[in-house]
């Protein structure tokens, strides 16, 4: 149903939500300026893609089903996303609403296409569409738009860092249409839905695998989609709409956009193997810690910023191997006398073979949390992996002394 959903008529959409809307499809013929045996049989093409029944029909007029409610909520949120990106872009209000109204699906995946691959030629390639019908679908949303989206360069035609912004928020707004139909898939008893979470590496990758194995066994037949990768992919995939939530450890303050739900604060602490020379010491200085190889995160991670921190003013101790994978970590730091940061979350599911020194306490604390979208509404079964997050990372709570809620 999802991949139906993809390319259902917006025009179709709209009709319904004016009858959905009005409860009354002579209204609706009014406001969409069609005939009453238009505005049925759109109803009935959309209801038969999508399989379900969207509306009642009445004596006294026509009523949206249960689930038709549940698809006209999804409907509305599409529009609105859709006014507001146009809104964004510089359409004047006076055609603001004709527009949105008149914008079609193959407009809007083409501006995407175009924006995310970068020229016409591989969005073309894609969507498996001829250039010249890609230019037609491009030029004519920007001939309805009045604006220019795309410009010319040396590389060929792109488009405008306007357009590229506006194409993110559109794709948001048709992934409306997807959810909703998912949802109602889930309302009339189904199952198959996706579900996308990201995980930022380290902290994020521990928390997924405790909830992905709990979330998988509750509901067999419900696919889970992962993305891991660093702070600044995985949270760009979240804006792109191609994950759903995020785990992970949370920026101060939090990306433009972006919603974070701080859950345990989780101290980075200064590891080593079993057996180091500094697990003898009671209490360890900087200026032992200088005296060890370091493995410390990459660039830009906030792991690597705490090292950089830890030895502000001072010499920094050798740093030859950035990384964020907790293996790669744990066999360098098994194999010799090397040091690094870990949270006290990740040292908690570590293997034995490493341990914390005497050193610290390191501040401040960052706190691991969840992130989302603002303005996202999450279905059914979004809500409970969120929940189960939250569950999760309270029972980790209670067998780790070092952490504590988050606030």
């Amino acid at each position: 149903m999802r991949e139906n959903a993809s390319s259902l008529n917006l025009r179709r959409l709209m009709i319904f939500e004016s009858v959905a809307r009005l409860s009354s499809v002579r209204r609706a013929s009014d406001e969409c300026h069609l005939s009453q045996p238009a505005i049925s049989q759109a109803i009935a093409n959309l209801e038969q893609e999508i399989g379900v029944t969207l509306l009642d029909r009445r004596t006294d007029g026509t009523y949206a089903t249960e689930l038709g409610r549940i698809f006209q909520l999804r409907v509305q949120r599409m529009y609105a996303q859709i006014n507001d990106a146009l809104r964004e872009l510089g359409v004047a209000s006076p055609v603001l609403a004709a527009v949105a109204h008149r914008i079609s699906n193959s407009q809007i995946r083409s501006l995407i296409a175009v924006a995310e691959y970068g020229s016409f030629v591989r969005a073309a390639e894609a969507l498996n569409l001829t250039r010249a019908s890609l230019h037609r679908a491009a030029r004519n949303l920007e001939q309805d738009l009045r604006k220019p989206i795309f410009h010319r360069t040396v590389n060929g035609v792109i488009a405008t860092a306007a357009a590229v912004e506006c194409a993110r928020k559109l794709k948001l707004a048709l992934l409306e249409i997807e959810t909703g139909a998912e949802e109602l898939k889930a309302a009339s008893g189904g199952f198959g839905s996706r579900v996308m979470i990201g995980a930022m590496l380290m902290s994020g990758n521990v928390m997924l695998a405790n909830v992905l194995d709990e979330f998988i066994s509750t509901y067999p037949n419900v696919n889970v989609g992962t993305a891991s990768g660093n702070a600044e992919d995985i949270l760009h995939a979240l804006r792109m709409g191609d994950v759903d939530l995020v785990i992970g450890l949370l920026s101060d303050p939090p990306s433009p956009g972006l919603v974070s739900e701080p859950l345990v604060e989780t101290p980075y602490v200064v590891v080593a193997r079993q057996g180091h020379p500094l697990q003898r010491k009671r209490k360890v200085t900087l200026d032992d810690l200088s005296a060890y190889d370091w493995v410390i995160g990459t660039r830009g991670s906030n792991r690597h910023q705490r090292f950089e921190k830890l030895f502000l003013g001072r010499p920094k101790p050798q740093a030859r191997v950035e990384t964020s994978s907790l293996a790669t970590i744990t066999q360098l730091l098994e194999r010799a006398d090397r040091l690094t940061l870990l949270t006290s979350y990740e040292l908690k599911f570590a293997t034995n073979s490493l341990k914390a020194v005497q050193f610290g306490p390191l501040h401040p604390a960052p706190a691991m949390g969840l992130i989302t979208r603002e303005g996202w509404m999450p279905t059914p079964l979004q809500a409970v992996v969120l929940n189960l997050f939250r569950e999760r990372i309270k029972d980790a709570m209670h067998d780790a002394p070092t952490l504590k809620v988050a606030g």
